[in-house]
């Protein structure tokens, strides 16, 4: 498969599009990237200049990626464990902030957690660019491996909670915006979560949201917990969200 085979595919009219072997056309955009675009890019140094921009062959082979983030305990690993229908590895659930590392939750046989190191030692991960950010950050990452069906299709990310303080941030020996940033550009889908019961926004997460901003057709707001609050209360939680997220995002229109 060359660019002639993508263009006149592209340029069919009337085309069923439900037979086309869509394993075929990854592997020839693959091909294309990796023979005129990649070398291209290696040549201007164009990643020097955007970190974590330039892609690698895993990246092709990678499942759609779900990234979730927001403050601590709004729900984030309670959300995973209701798509998966079950437990996964690593998994901790709590009031206080329990989730102190990042968890790509992804398919497997063996039911298992997997080293931040080991994943990013494999050229064939999708995570191998995460080496990058040194020893400090890789002790804080880790992969989780499930059965679960709908892992078959997509990859999820557990994050950390954004904190509120200083003083708690000052504990983390990794640069977490740049980590989120990261995760960001390759992710296809962005959970933003709020807790209806507390929608403080945070100095760390105003500055996390404005880094989001170049991702903003990716990102979707939920609003977790509503169940628990009435009807009335409910609208005066949202439309206070809807306010702080407006001038956090400095756009005419909230995402979705």
């Amino acid at each position: 498969l060359d660019i002639k085979d993508v263009k006149s595919m592209f340029k069919e009219e009337g085309a069923d599009w439900s037979s086309m072997d869509k394993d075929k056309v990854f592997q020839g955009l693959r091909e294309l990237y990796l023979k005129k675009v990649k070398p291209l890019e290696d040549h201007t140094w164009f990643g020097h200049f955007s970190t974590g921009s330039t892609l690698e062959a895993s990246d092709f082979d990678a499942k759609p990626i779900v990234l979730l983030m927001g403050q601590y305990s709004v729900g984030k690993t309670s959300f995973i464990r209701s798509l998966l229908g079950q437990d996964f590895p690593g998994m901790r659930i709590g009031p206080e902030p329990t989730t102190d590392r990042f968890v790509a939750v992804m398919h497997g046989n063996d039911e298992r957690c997997v080293p931040g190191h080991a994943l990013s030692m494999q050229k064939d991960s999708p995570f191998h660019g995460l080496s990058e950010f040194g020893n400090n950050f890789l002790s804080k990452f880790m992969g989780s491996n499930c059965q679960a069906s709908i892992l078959r299709n997509i990859t999820l990310i557990d994050t950390p909670g954004v904190l509120a303080g200083e003083k708690q941030r000052s504990g983390r020996t990794y640069d977490y915006s740049a980590i989120i940033d990261w995760f960001a550009q390759r992710s296809d889908l962005i959970i933003v979560m709020f807790d209806a019961h507390k929608l403080d926004m945070s100095d760390e997460m105003t500055a996390i949201l404005d880094k989001l901003k170049t991702h903003q057709e990716k990102i979707r707001i939920v609003l977790n917990k509503v169940q628990q609050i009435d009807t009335q209360h409910l609208m005066r939680v949202y439309g206070a969200l809807m306010w702080s997220l407006g001038k956090v995002l400095n756009v005419p229109e909230v995402p979705r």
